[in-house]
Parts: structure tokens; C-alpha cells; sequence
């Protein structure tokens, strides 16, 4: 399975604050995955634990059809929350360059 091109990209915040209208894109962007979903989060500003939730519901789900999550880019703030929590790995089947790991 080839990394995609053209990854999904989510821009601002996946705060509490924005988290209604990302959900939005994120559940447009997860109803079109096929075998994956590559996910662009290099340009977050900010991440909060509703952030991560909504990243864990969207690989869940992906799984849950026999898809995969793969964050293609991470933003420090990003990174960082994904830290706290122990959730480096989020969305990642095999090391590739530029994957959560």
C-alpha cells in the first residue's frame, strides 16, 4: 500500500473550541477513506485532549471498516498532546517517513 499524494489536511486548531467544524471535515474526509486515510496535521496551532479524541474516533472508525490512519505531517502542538496522552503511535501500521511514531 502506497502513501497517498493528496493528503487530508486539517488546518487551525483541534481544540475544544474548533472541534465542532473539524469534525466536520475530518467525518468527510473519513466516509471517503478507501484502504487509508492520509491526514496532513502539520498546520495545527493547537491540540487539546477533545483534539485527540476526534483522532482517535476517526481511527477507530477507520478501523473498524479495514482502513488505516497514517498522519503523513505533525505540528509540534500536535506531537506534543499526542505525547502527553502516550499516543505517539496514533495511526501508524509501519514507520514511514514523516508518521507519528
Amino acid at each position: 500500500m502506497d502513501t497517498p499524494v493528496n493528503p487530508w489536511r486539517l488546518e487551525g486548531e483541534l481544540t475544544i473550541a474548533a472541534i465542532a467544524e473539524q469534525r466536520l471535515h475530518l467525518l468527510a474526509a473519513v466516509e471517503q477513506a478507501q484502504e487509508w486515510l492520509a491526514l496532513d496535521l502539520g498546520d495545527i496551532e493547537a491540540c487539546d485532549s477533545a483534539g485527540v479524541q476526534l483522532l482517535m474516533a476517526a481511527h477507530q472508525s477507520l478501523v473498524l471498516r479495514g482502513a488505516e490512519l497514517v498522519v503523513t505531517a505533525c505540528s509540534p502542538a500536535v506531537r506534543e498532546v499526542l505525547r502527553t496522552y502516550g499516543l505517539q503511535s496514533l495511526g501508524t501500521a509501519r514507520p514511514e517517513p514523516g508518521v507519528i511514531a
